[in-house]
């Protein structure tokens, strides 16, 4: 079983930044597609980034130009930088890893964008 681990939500101010990360507890980030989906109340559970085990990643229209997603396979963990925030982007934000029949969730990360 792979426990995934999210960290650096936060509360920010418009504009601002936020960089989350995501610890794996196995050696699986530079197998697993790992991606970061977000929730916010009353609205579906949406894809953000994913990275996949080839380094290419894909984003949501939503938060192209501001959002990156990246990896560290030595650390064992994916990160997800996040600039120019916006209300908009408050959510609670889920690290994701799936292979094959695999697909591991962590318990998620609150982020608030507010002034």
């Amino acid at each position: 079983q792979v426990q995934l681990v999210e960290s650096g939500g936060g509360l920010v101010q418009p504009g601002g930044s936020l960089r989350l990360s995501c610890a794996a507890s196995a050696s699986i980030i530079g197998v697993y597609t790992m991606g970061w989906f977000r929730q916010s109340p009353g609205k579906q559970r949406e894809l953000v980034a994913h990275i996949t085990s080839s380094g290419n990643t894909n984003y949501a229209d939503s938060v192209k130009g501001r959002f990156t997603i990246s990896r560290d396979n030595a650390k064992n963990t994916v990160y997800l930088q996040m600039d120019t925030l916006k209300p908009e982007d408050t959510a609670v934000y889920y690290c994701n890893a799936v292979h094959m029949i695999w697909n591991y969730w962590g318990q998620g990360t609150q982020v608030t964008v507010s002034s």
